[in-house]
Parts: structure tokens; sequence; C-alpha cells
């Protein structure tokens, strides 16, 4: 067993193939993968990683007694995100924030993971064809992936308290294998938090303009070839060194931090694109 500690969820034991799917390069990537895209460049505060969220999202469906494989399907969930997160969907004009489920398959099956799997008597194909309830729902359900990214994006965008999120954590139950609330003030209160969250951080102008920036400049470098799509599987980090190498991707990550042409890009409306989020937590 390994011993991981969460802000929200505490100090957990998880089994020993959690510490060798964590050793893998595909985990690790994610670990220098912002999960709130390139709003850290605008926002310092905004800092954690996809890796936190899928440990998070493992740890939680863990807690409410999921199985040990929709564990593993909680922690290898994201493994296909590119490099600044949902700036990936930005860039192939994808509304619909799902580019990394579509190459979900091929990114996982090359990686090191089945053969982790495989050493632990799973197959990837009980992850690619299985069904898990407890950690991926449809809009507008509550899930442990939608559940986790509300409150640890909620903290990290202050518009929740650490406190409260684990207190909200006491009123969270199984029904019918499904997430749900026991008491109806809780479940009011994360239906607001999310609604507090898709407006005051997903949606705030600051932010969209530093992702929508972002994925403009991305784009503009696959178009000239100063870029390949496999650069977005990188990390943040090795993809900001990349575009650097040139004075115009220098010049331009440098304006983004320092909010040139933050009113023009608002007023003519040139924010990306992002999906409609509406949650409706239901009461046990």
């Amino acid at each position: 067993m390994i011993q991981m500690n969460d802000f929200l969820y505490g100090k957990m034991e998880l089994p020993m193939v959690f510490s060798d799917l964590l050793n893998t390069d595909a985990l690790k990537r994610l670990g220098g993968v912002h999960q709130s895209g390139a709003i850290f460049l605008v926002n310092p505060d905004i800092c954690h990683s996809r890796l936190e969220h899928v440990i998070g999202v493992a740890m939680l469906i863990r807690m409410l007694g999921g199985s040990e494989l929709e564990q593993i399907a909680g922690l290898l969930h994201d493994i296909s995100h590119t490099a600044f997160s949902h700036v990936g969907d930005y860039v192939f004009g994808n509304t619909d924030e799902d580019y990394h489920e579509k190459v979900f398959a091929e990114i996982l099956c090359q990686s090191e993971v089945p053969g982790v799997l495989l050493k632990y008597g799973y197959d990837v194909s009980q992850i690619l064809h299985g069904t898990f309830d407890i950690l991926e729902q449809p809009l507008p359900a509550l899930c442990a992936d939608r559940l986790d990214y509300t409150l640890r994006d909620g903290i990290h965008g202050g518009v929740i308290s650490r406190q409260r999120a684990r207190e909200f954590l006491n009123a969270v139950v199984l029904k019918d294998g499904k997430i749900a609330v026991n008491t109806e003030a809780e479940v009011t209160w994360i239906n607001e938090a999310f609604e507090k969250l898709n407006n005051d951080v997903f949606k705030l102008p600051l932010h969209l303009y530093a992702n929508g920036k972002m994925a403009e400049l991305i784009k503009k470098f696959l178009d000239k070839g100063l870029l390949v799509e496999s650069d977005l599987f990188k990390t943040d980090t090795m993809l900001l060194n990349k575009i650097r190498t040139t004075y115009e991707g220098y010049e331009a990550i440098k304006s983004i931090k320092q909010l040139k042409g933050l009113a023009e890009f608002i007023r003519h409306g040139a924010v990306p694109k992002i999906k409609k989020r509406t949650l409706n937590a239901l009461l046990v």
C-alpha cells in the first residue's frame, strides 16, 4: 500500500498498482499540465495540476466504496489531456471540450499503462470499455470527476473555502451506485457552488482571455509549422519553452502576461467558446 495525502480527502492508503501507475511517464506528465489551462499566466494563484485532480478523483471513488478498477479508471481518465488542458479544445475548435476523450484510447494504449495493468491482473480493455457510474455521468448529474473539480477548482479560484468543501463531503453518498447528496441544504450549496465556479472562474473575462490568446498562439504556430500536434502532448513548460524559442513566441507569451489587448479581445467577442455547464445534484 502507498499513502496519499490530499487537502480535500486527507490521508488515504491506496494499493501498490497506484504507485506503479503514478511512476509512468503518462501520469507524471499530468503533473506538468495546469488544470485550468493558461490561467496561471494571468492569475498565479490558480496553478494546480491535472495530476492533483485525477488523484483526487481516485481517492473520492475509494472513499465512496467504489471498486479498485473504478479507482484506477478515475486516476487514468484525464491521461490524454493536452498541455494547458482545455486550451487544446479551443485550438481545434472543439466546443464540446472532449478532444481528450477522442484521443483517449490512442494515448492510453501507447503508454506504459497497459503493461502496469497486466502486472496487477487487469486489462486495458476494462478501462476502455468499462462502465463507471461513480466516475462519470452526463451533465447535469453529479459524479466523482465533476465533484472533485468543482471543489478543487472552487477552492483554488477562491469561490469556496476548503473547510466548507470538506463539510460538504460528509453529505455525499451513493444511491443506486451513483453519487447523491443526503440533505437538501447541501444539494442547494453544491449546485450554487458549481454555478459560481463557472461564472466567477471559468467565464471570468481575464481567464477567457488567457486561454483564448494561448489557443490563438498555438494554432498560429501549428499553421506555420513551428509546432506539431505531438507538442501538445508534452507538459505546459515544455510547450512554452518551444514557443519561446522564437522571438515572436517569446513576445506573445510576454504580452499575455502583461494583459496586452485584453479590452479589445473581450470587446470583439474573441473569447473561446466554452461548454455550457449546469449541475443538478440529486437528493437521496
